[in-house]
């Protein structure tokens, strides 16, 4: 299995970005996908999680509920994290991550339910 997250860059805040986990081929109907961060200095944090029973169950950290959509596209193996109203807060290295136990929702917050990882994608707020 092997994810490439892509996709960010520097936006202002209240702006919008989406972000991109390109996966090999089959992962997203063998594993659910989910998006955590990391900010300088401070640990992984989750932020959402797509089932790939149905591609549509999923769960968000408080932090993003409301302003965040994860989805998933099958047919070109990739996912996608869509991030509005953006604030400086949001800034950090995205990831994306592959979890073969599907999007429970009494874990897919934990990291270390996740199989396998793709590099980090940095997405910057600041005016």
């Amino acid at each position: 299995v092997q994810l490439q997250a892509s996709g960010g860059g520097l936006v202002q805040p209240g702006g919008s970005l989406r972000v991109s986990c390109a996966a090999s081929r089959s992962t997203l109907d063998r594993y659910a996908i989910g998006w955590f961060r990391q900010a300088p200095g401070k640990e992984r944090e989750e932020i959402s999680c797509i089932s790939n029973a149905d591609y549509t169950t999923s769960y968000y950290s408080d932090s993003v509920k409301g302003r965040f959509t994860i989805s998933s596209d099958e047919a070109k193996n990739t996912a996608y994290l869509q991030m509005n109203s953006l604030k400086p807060e949001d800034a950090a290295v995205y990831f994306c991550g592959a979890d073969i136990w599907g999007c429970a929702r009494s874990s897919w917050f934990l990291e270390s339910e996740y199989d396998f990882w793709g590099q980090g994608t940095l997405v910057t707020v600041s005016s």
